[in-house]
């Protein structure tokens, strides 16, 4: 678990280690999504793919607005709101006995302590 180097050798949302990370489990669980059934795509799966989604997207928006911390930071948190979310939507997919790897869990963990420290760090 790689810290974001701050700023140094940053020059775009897409450079940040989170980002990077959280565009990959998006592509992820938009395929694993693709496997549910048919109400399930359009209900637990829609909302995985929309929160997973969202937490890249979040990142992008708020590092176009890195120059005002207060709004990064914003950004960030929704982006660790929705990282949070999958994570228990993936839990719950998994207890109603959807094929959910511990994996993709835990990598969802590691996605909210980057952002976590990220919030943290950001000057």
């Amino acid at each position: 678990m790689g810290g974001e180097k701050l700023e140094v050798g940053i020059q775009s949302y897409e450079d940040l280690e989170v980002y990077q990370q959280s565009f990959r489990l998006a592509v992820e669980i938009h395929k694993l999504t693709q496997s549910f059934p048919i109400e399930e795509k359009r209900e637990l799966g829609y909302q995985m793919r929309r929160a997973a989604v969202s937490i890249a997207a979040n990142i992008a928006e708020g590092y176009g607005r890195k120059n005002s911390t207060a709004e990064f930071k914003h950004f960030l948190r929704n982006a660790l709101g929705s990282s949070n979310e999958v994570s228990v939507l993936l839990k719950l997919a998994k207890e109603i006995g959807y094929p959910i790897e511990r994996k993709i869990i835990d990598e969802y963990e590691v996605v909210g302590k980057r952002l976590y420290r990220l919030i943290e760090s950001w000057k």
